[in-house]
């Protein structure tokens, strides 16, 4: 990319904002903005243009600018909030950088790392994939080397199609499937075309809320309980509503069947729109996967996914299976040309599925995180038998119950121990937290950690978990016995 040079105003002020040099529009865009607020030329509070106005003032695309906010807000140094558009974030001073040099014992790494969201990425199937790359590319066609369709590559679409209908009971062809690159990209998608406000579960990603929340998309949250989502909190208004059915992200457990249909019922009555993020449908390990509810009503469904947690987060390739009416808009909301996912690597995850070898990689990954999630059980029930494991059925985390108030000096202990774990509190929808619980099934909000048990390596795993044991609070000593009554006089 050549050296480019551009500059706007924010807010009329007399700050530009100059971009210059050569790479990536995005990162020179982040770069520019953290400047600004590092040297104090960005106060802290200071409200930024919207980002379809500062893309026109900077001659960016829409969705650079919108990437670049919702990164510099999941990042902390911008704020989104509905009503109020994204701000710098409060500081109590400019930050200022302290260059001091820093020997490696000094340097606050984690030893050990179980927090959720990734596989280990050593077990990428290095040869198989290469293969596929081998054979994809040999068999390419010359418009695969042209500009990229924002449809994305049609023989990934066919194969996805005929993947998610077999494994996850999908009911799409291959021209309801709009590729993109990841499942945020996808949420950013639907987020332009749908609008808001949306309803989320009260437990699930900051980054999702904040995503949807940088495009001008509010979320209200929904109770959770074991049962998953309470879908009976819908209403009239929400346009849409985010859900994890196949495991509740992060508490654990499928969205219960009745629910599963009075949500389709809700988007047929409202015409409102179901988005179901299926992150990690395919690892169940006590039973067989739970279909998608996009099976049950195609046209108010939209099923995300990705090969994030299958394969490498790295890969960026998504998925979004549209209703018919929503296709052309979300196609015409990538742009003209396909603006991230390459098609090589399209190409290759088409003839990696085609293949079976992504389906050999499934299982071969199923029963590693299931083994890791056995040790994990082991471990608490033989130093921590006080602590209950929850949300242990599928997915690529536990999350471990907590005594009330113990929370946060687990993770500080966990800490100490050079263990990377987060709280559960974490996850928590900022409306949530001062919900009044209306109906004794709802699952009070309680302490816990959210432990991820897929990303260490093999050698690494067991002194991880005894890092993990040791940072978990003791058992609660035994209430007092009261005190013995006088007897009552006479």
């Amino acid at each position: 990319m050549n050296s480019w040079v551009n500059s706007a105003e924010i807010l009329g002020s007399d700050l530009p904002l100059e971009l210059s040099g050569t790479g990536n529009r995005r990162a020179l865009l982040m770069d520019a903005l953290r400047e600004a607020v590092r040297s104090g030329r960005l106060a802290p509070g200071t409200r930024l243009p919207p980002y379809r106005s500062l893309a026109a003032d900077l001659g960016l695309a829409r969705n650079t600018v919108a990437d670049a906010y919702a990164e510099l807000v999941a990042e902390g140094w911008l704020a989104a909030r509905q009503g109020s558009g994204t701000r710098v974030a409060e500081r109590a001073a400019p930050v200022t950088p302290v260059h001091r040099p820093r020997t490696p014992e000094r340097v606050a790494r984690p030893v050990h790392d179980l927090v959720q969201g990734q596989p280990d990425p050593s077990v990428f199937p290095r040869t198989a994939w290469l293969a596929s790359a081998r054979r994809a590319l040999a068999a390419a066609p010359d418009d695969a080397f042209g500009p990229g369709d924002p449809h994305g590559r049609p023989e990934l679409r066919r194969a996805l199609a005929g993947y998610l209908a077999r494994v996850r009971g999908v009911r799409a062809a291959p021209d309801r499937i709009v590729l993109c690159s990841g499942a945020a990209h996808g949420l950013r998608l639907l987020a332009e075309v749908v609008g808001g406000p949306w309803a989320a579960e009260e437990y699930g990603l900051p980054f999702h809320r904040e995503l949807l929340t940088s495009h001008g998309v509010g979320t209200r949250p929904l109770g959770v309980d074991a049962d998953g989502a309470r879908v009976d909190g819908l209403t009239r208004h929400d346009r849409a509503v985010l859900l994890t059915p196949a495991h509740q992200f992060p508490t654990g457990g499928p969205l219960h069947p009745e629910r599963r249909a009075a949500v389709v019922d809700w988007a047929r009555a409202t015409g409102g729109l179901v988005v179901e993020d299926d992150y990690d449908g395919e690892f169940r390990y006590d039973r067989q996967p739970v279909g998608a509810v996009q099976g049950l009503d195609p046209e108010h469904v939209v099923l995300v996914g990705s090969v994030s947690k299958s394969l490498s987060p790295a890969l960026r390739i998504g998925w979004l299976v549209l209703p018919q009416r929503l296709v052309g808009p979300v196609v015409a909301a990538k742009g003209e040309r396909e603006p991230f996912s390459s098609a090589t690597e399209q190409l290759t995850l088409a003839d990696f599925i085609e293949s079976g070898a992504y389906d050999r990689q499934v299982r071969r990954m199923r029963q590693r995180h299931r083994r890791r999630r056995d040790q994990l059980v082991a471990a608490l029930h033989a130093r921590a038998p006080h602590v209950r494991v929850t949300g242990i059925a599928a997915g690529l985390h536990a999350v471990l119950e907590l005594p009330p108030g113990t929370e946060r000096s687990a993770v500080r202990a966990a800490a100490w121990q050079g263990l990377a774990v987060e709280g559960l509190g974490a996850y928590l929808h900022p409306g949530a937290e001062h919900r009044t619980v209306a109906a004794a099934s709802v699952v009070p909000h309680r302490d816990g950690l959210v432990v991820g048990y897929a990303t260490p390596a093999e050698s690494a795993y067991p002194e991880a978990l005894d890092a993990l044991c040791r940072s978990l609070p003791p058992v609660s000593p035994p209430p007092a016995p009261a005190a013995p009554q006088p007897p009552a006089a006479p």
